[in-house]
């Protein structure tokens, strides 16, 4: 440039990230609460503002239905304020812990559609769209295909709550124990293309599937019209990308392109624990983020 002769441009770029964020990822992961609290502190608000500092641009809390209404709001505002997503939180279903769908049984049908009805409550506090289901335990009195025409039954009335409201539930496949109903992705799929609703998706949570029925992207594939979300954890002991097996960086890589061509984006949840304590183990996660989300597209 004229009139800069001698001028090193590096010095000026160097004071140029000072004021921006550390990372620009090209996926919108999500972290959670308590992820960096040592860097952070305990305040939820000085948490939120860590994540958008560190360049995340959403954030996922399972919790959310048991915090106080004003702190539901005062996230969702102060999220938006940041730029950020919010991503799931879990529809807490009350009652005495009877979950399962499966059962058919109209007693606990009542519980999970009252949990759908708060939901759509704080929700709107938090400017959510997404929302976890899990149909419970398997009601093994029953032949299979009875079981889940009862699931299929009783996620159509929660859709015809969620939906006008534009929420999704995302139902999520688990490996906690066998005695869980939703298992794999294929049945999943199967139980969404059943409700028929845009209120009914997968939450792909790869770290549950890799244990359940590995070949995770040709899964993807397979179940790809009917995912509505996905979450990270590597496998073996759930936690950051690059401590484990899966090969998140092919993975990331996969789901953007394909979702580049139909002009679809995913909002990815961080629901792992860290694998190093302290400060230096939430830095440690985040140069994990940052070598993974390096791909080229």
């Amino acid at each position: 440039m004229a009139g800069m002769a001698g001028v090193s441009a590096v010095p000026f770029a160097d004071k140029l990230n000072v004021f921006q964020v550390k990372n620009n990822f090209k996926i919108k992961y999500a972290p959670h609460f308590g992820m960096f609290k040592n860097s952070a502190g305990e305040d939820l608000i000085d948490q939120l503002k860590f994540m958008a500092d560190n360049g995340f641009t959403a954030m996922e809390d399972n919790g959310m239905m048991s915090r106080t209404p004003e702190m539901q709001t005062k996230i969702g505002e102060t999220m938006a304020k940041l730029g950020m997503d919010m991503g799931v939180f879990v529809v807490d279903k009350g009652g005495n812990g009877a979950n399962t769908l499966a059962a058919g049984k109209k007693e606990y049908i009542e519980i999970f559609l009252s949990g759908c009805k708060r939901a759509v409550e704080v929700a709107k506090r938090c400017n959510a769209r997404f929302v976890t289901v899990v149909p419970g335990d398997f009601e093994r009195n029953l032949p299979i295909g009875v079981q889940t025409g009862n699931v299929i039954d009783a996620l159509r009335r929660g859709a015809e709550i969620l939906e006008p409201h534009g929420i999704v539930m995302v139902l999520e496949p688990l490996s906690d124990t066998p005695n869980l109903f939703l298992r794999t992705s294929d049945q999943t799929y199967e139980i969404c293309r059943g409700v028929n609703s845009p209120s009914c998706k997968i939450l792909f949570d790869i770290y549950h599937m890799q244990k359940n029925e590995g070949h995770i992207i040709l899964h993807i594939d397979w179940s790809w019209n009917e995912i509505g979300y996905f979450q990270i954890g590597d496998n073996p002991g759930r936690k950051e990308p690059t401590t484990g097996e899966i090969n998140y960086k092919n993975i990331f890589k996969h789901v953007y392109k394909k979702g580049m061509t139909e002009n679809r984006t995913f909002i990815w949840g961080m629901e792992h624990g860290n694998s190093k304590p302290g400060k230096e183990g939430e830095q440690a996660l985040i140069k994990a983020y940052q070598e993974s989300d390096s791909f080229e597209v």
